[in-house]
């Protein structure tokens, strides 16, 4: 995109009832294929005109077509079986969900995948979503898409190994799928293309508990940064707009980890070959903006400053001032100004209203008139 993007979004945002009924429909065998694309299509329409509406400069499709945020591959992977949810609860398993939303996260999490054989694509996985998109925003667009590195869950030492021996053959299998993708991406004309990477805040976690110390914590950026770089090499094209997404977990209003970026961020900020950098700062809970320092010339940040989690809207003078003081570390033409995250990570999204959902994303708008003009 030639036009730099001021009031930007992270991308999911909350279906309709009517979605999530025919959705349910379609599960039983109650509902067509036709008839489910249909209803998606109309769901999509209703919300690129609340977008309009809201004034926000790029659009999506709120990743209506998916059951979550990243499932939009894993509901098109062939070579995978079922398993219980990789969190198991608001106190145990490998992540747990914090906040007053805990055990409502926790409950409502959906099945996860495993892969079990060689894996493969029943179908493409975002090019439905461009192609949409392309015919019927009014504007510039995006494509969000997981970051390859997001689906180590997929492996199983037990029930992968057979085919895959380890986790790094079964991610040279799910690269090569994304290289594909864009590359059909491309042809379609998608304007910005955008990668949501939260394993990186996973290591932020990882440190600031102390499972492993900061030193030990480069070599497994290094892994995650290696795979995402060929991602968004391929991503790589003129007037095309490449960003990756950063947060802490999202899901029924509850969050998975805090952390300052501080830890992580010269390697990560100064590695990652993105054009912007879409980073939660909507609490406390990410620390300061001391870590912007380490942003090298030529890079955006996206400053999450508006919270998804509820409908209780930001004053505006104060995010202005919050904007005033991530501008002494980068300059205030390489920021623009977003929600912290989606407002529907999962399909029954995070508890506030559809009109509220509009409210902030018309707030991140007056912010972006206010301080870029």
């Amino acid at each position: 995109m030639t036009k730099t993007i001021r009031a930007d979004q992270v991308g999911s945002l909350l279906r309709p009832q009517s979605l999530l009924d025919a959705r349910r429909a379609h599960e039983h065998g109650a509902l067509l294929d036709q008839a489910l694309r249909d209803a998606e299509d109309e769901a999509i329409g209703a919300v690129l005109a609340l977008q309009a509406e809201a004034g926000i400069e790029v659009v999506s499709d709120g990743e209506f077509r998916r059951s979550a945020w990243g499932n939009g591959l894993i509901d098109a992977l062939s070579g995978t079986e079922t398993a219980p949810p990789a969190f198991t609860g608001a106190t145990t398993g490998p992540r747990r969900w914090h906040g007053d939303h805990a055990a409502l996260a926790a409950d409502t999490l959906p099945e996860r995948k495993v892969v079990t054989g060689k894996i493969g694509l029943t179908r493409r996985f975002a090019t439905e979503e461009a192609a949409f998109l392309k015919a019927n925003a009014d504007g510039a667009f995006k494509i969000t898409m997981p970051s390859p590195t997001m689906f180590n869950r997929l492996y199983d030492p037990e029930r992968s190994a057979a085919t895959y021996p380890s986790l790094d053959e079964l991610m040279e299998d799910l690269v090569a799928l994304y290289l594909d993708e864009i590359d059909a991406l491309h042809a379609i004309g998608v304007p910005y293309l955008q990668l949501d990477s939260l394993r990186y805040i996973d290591t932020i976690d990882a440190v600031e508990t102390g499972r492993i110390p900061a030193a030990a914590a480069r070599a497994s950026l290094a892994k995650l940064v290696e795979i995402d770089n060929r991602v968004l090499g391929r991503m790589k094209r003129d007037g095309v707009t490449r960003g990756v997404h950063i947060c802490r977990g999202n899901h029924r209003s509850a969050w998975a980890v805090s952390g300052s970026y501080e830890s992580i961020a010269e390697f990560l900020l100064g590695q990652v070959d993105a054009d912007r950098f879409l980073m939660e700062f909507d609490s406390d809970r990410a620390g300061s903006f001391d870590p912007l320092r380490f942003v090298p010339a030529g890079k955006l940040v996206v400053l999450g400053l508006i919270t998804t989690k509820t409908g209780e809207l930001e004053d505006v003078d104060a995010l202005c001032r919050r904007i005033d003081q991530a501008s002494k570390f980068v300059p205030l033409e390489r920021l623009a100004v977003s929600p912290q995250c989606g407002f529907a990570s999962t399909e029954l999204g995070n508890l506030l209203t559809v009109e509220e959902e509009k409210r902030k994303l018309a707030l991140v708008v007056e912010v972006a008139h206010r301080v870029w003009g």
